[in-house]
């Protein structure tokens, strides 16, 4: 698709430009339709509209209108105008184009993700004409008097200027200069100079939390919410109020990344590291280069923010593209809480009910003194109750007979369970295939197991449990025991009086090339919650031995840890210092895709090897109606310079469209910048 696909042209010619929604890669291109005369006032550039593509009838978007067909032959009519609204606009649609090429995607996969169905309902109900709103006056900086260059770009900001800044926020030590209201400053400070804002969280509780601090910032009206949980009708009619300019102030989930925002002059997004930012279908995406990529387009200031920092983010802090805005060193040693190491084991004897909760007797009589006046936050590294068992003599991972899946414990009296396929341990019990031995033992705890045990450990005050299926948004302030899983951790209503971080090596060791990163945002994100002053406590860390994570959490310097971090990834060739593709199928058919590609001279291709048994079970496919579909169990990495990134997404585009045309019954799954595989 070329320049002229994404024109507002005159909706005068009588050929329609229409991009189809189809999956199909050799098909991701415009075709031509002949506009009856009946459609013509309405099958303007920008709307959905029905067509006949073969032999079916399929839904699309107009995007030009043309005076003369650029293809020979007879043109198929459109059918019909599914309505007149121009819900794609050209510079979401550019969006989309780029964001395609960037991750070797189709146009229709990030249609999909990035406009909603159409509700008549609600588009009929939402007036065409925007109510007359007063003006917005420019704020006063507020919490960014922490930071020293934070009033300088608040002041390009509103200047119009597109400064581009990765913000590490300081712990809150208030409501008044918590990260919400933080953000809620730069939309208002956009939106008084005339430009709209665009900002996305990872959560819906996140999502919450700004709504209020807009809301009392700028009061109602003037934004809207855009997330998945929303209701059909909900969801568009937000859209609506964005497209037709009734809201200049966007606030959401993944999704919101493709509101068409009138005049947009700032997009900022919070946590770049969570992975719920990652969209897990295809192009799979990321927020934060689709928020670059936009505003690179458009000229929007660009604001990166998070109690930590990602490599992506500090690559491009060391490029020069973003301007790091930090708290100096005495703003930061005020506000950052104190983090005391407790050590990995407990003794039964010594440390009595604090050995019963497995935490240390240092992290018990932390709790303990911290109950008299606040609540106290746990937070534990998984779910469930007994996740993960071993053998209790040589500590061997039990795994299931059927599918070598993981062997868990559900809830006390229960048989242990396959986490994968279901499948329970046998009636005649364990027998370790290393050993011998037929006793387990736990290799990480849970959080409903550590409820039980803490609420024993401490007799007389309540405990709340948030994780999967049940999460807190807040908590009170009068004493309790809050446990939670990392990112369900609940805000409490003036802070915690302590913090618990159990388990440090389960993070730790986590099977991916981020896992001391990853478990520094965790730990920060837990530890930013707790009162100025206030006690954090890490266990299942060694105190003797000096591990990066670990510091970088004592000295609340997520820098230093990102930057030790890029400088390993560029001598060892690893991403996000190179550029890395996935290629996910059966060994024959990545076989045959790698000798159809036509790779880059600099590209390096490492595999086929067969996946590990985790990835295995996520990705497996379906077999066919004839049985022969291979199994996709294997992966190869393509490696790239980041120089290359347009060549290598280019060629693996046409591996796609090229096996989608001759009809490949195995299919190959391409992805770019596969985060969890590092």
């Amino acid at each position: 698709m070329g320049d002229e696909d994404i024109e507002q042209r005159p909706a005068a010619g009588p050929v329609a430009a229409v991009v189809v929604e189809t999956p199909l890669a050799h098909l991701d291109r415009v075709f031509e339709y002949a506009v009856p005369d009946e459609l013509a006032a309405d099958a303007v550039p920008g709307v959905r509209v029905r067509v006949r593509f073969s032999g079916r009838e399929l839904d699309g978007f107009v995007v030009a209108r043309r005076e003369q067909p650029q293809h020979d032959g007879r043109l198929t009519p459109l059918r019909r105008v599914v309505s007149p609204e121009p819900v794609l606009t050209p510079e979401v649609l550019a969006l989309c184009r780029a964001v395609a090429d960037r991750y070797a995607g189709t146009l229709s996969d990030v249609l999909r993700l990035a406009v909603p169905k159409r509700h008549a309902t609600a588009e009929h109900n939402l007036p065409l004409e925007c109510p007359p709103q007063d003006e917005v006056t420019a704020p006063a900086p507020g919490p960014w008097t922490a930071y020293p260059a934070g009033p300088a770009w608040l002041r390009r900001l509103a200047e119009g200027e597109g400064p581009a800044a990765a913000w590490t926020a300081l712990p809150a030590r208030g409501r008044q200069d918590d990260w919400p209201e933080a953000l809620a400053v730069a939309a208002a400070t956009a939106l008084a100079a005339g430009r709209g804002a665009l900002l996305v969280v990872p959560d819906h509780r996140d999502v919450d939390r700004l709504d209020a601090a807009l809301t009392a910032l700028l009061g109602k009206g003037r934004h809207v919410r855009l997330t998945a949980d929303q209701g059909p009708q909900a969801r568009y009619t937000a859209w609506l109020k964005v497209l037709r300019g009734h809201a200049r102030v966007v606030i959401g989930t993944r999704a919101a990344a493709f509101a068409p925002v009138h005049d947009l002059g700032l997009v900022a997004w919070w946590d770049d590291g969570d992975d719920l930012l990652a969209e897990p279908r295809a192009p799979y995406h990321h927020v934060g280069v689709v928020l670059e990529l936009r505003a690179a387009a458009t000229g929007a200031a660009l604001l990166a923010g998070g109690h930590s920092r990602s490599l992506r983010l500090q690559v491009g802090v060391e490029s020069g593209t973003l301007v790091p805005v930090e708290a100096d060193g005495a703003a930061l040693r005020a506000a950052a809480p104190r983090v005391t190491i407790a050590g990995e084991g407990v003794d039964e004897e010594r440390d009595g009910p604090a050995a019963r909760a497995h935490i240390p007797s240092r992290a018990w009589r932390v709790a303990k003194d911290a109950l008299v006046d606040g609540p106290v936050l746990v937070q534990v590294p998984r779910r469930g109750y007994l996740p993960a068992l071993s053998c209790a003599e040589c500590r061997t991972p039990v795994r299931c007979a059927r599918c070598q899946g993981p062997v868990a414990l559900g809830a006390a009296g229960t048989a242990p369970t396959c986490r994968w396929c279901g499948l329970a341990l046998a009636g005649s019990g364990f027998e370790c295939a290393h050993c011998g031995s037929r006793r387990l033992r736990s290799s990480v705890t849970g959080a409903r197991r550590t409820a039980e045990e803490i609420g024993r450990a401490f007799p007389g005050f309540p405990v709340h449990t948030s994780g999967s299926g049940e999460v807190l948004a807040t908590v009170g302030r009068e004493p309790a025991l809050v446990i939670a899983t990392p990112g369900a951790e609940p805000v409490a209503d003036g802070g915690y009086t302590a913090v618990l971080l159990l388990d440090a090596w389960a993070s730790l060791d986590l099977p991916v090339l981020d896992a001391p990163l990853e478990a520094l945002r965790r730990w920060m994100a837990a530890a930013a919650l707790a009162r100025q002053g206030r006690a954090v406590v890490l266990s299942g860390a060694p105190e003797a031995v000096a591990l990066p994570a670990v510091e970088a959490l004592v000295r609340w310097d997520p820098a230093w840890l990102a930057a030790r971090e890029l400088e390993e990834r560029r001598e060892l060739g690893l991403p996000p210092a190179v550029r890395m593709a996935q290629l996910i199928g059966g060994r024959r058919p990545l076989e045959e895709a790698l000798e159809q590609a036509d790779l880059p001279a600099w590209a390096q291709v490492l595999g086929p090897v067969r996946l590990s048994p985790a990835a295995a079970a996520l990705r497996r496919s379906a077999v066919d109606t004839d049985g022969d579909r291979a199994p996709a169990d294997h992966h190869v990495l393509v490696r790239v310079p980041l120089g290359e990134t347009n060549a290598l997404t280019r060629a693996l585009l046409a591996l796609k469209a090229f096996r989608s045309a001759r009809k490949e019954a195995d299919a190959v799954t391409v992805r770019v910048d596969p985060l969890d595989t590092f």
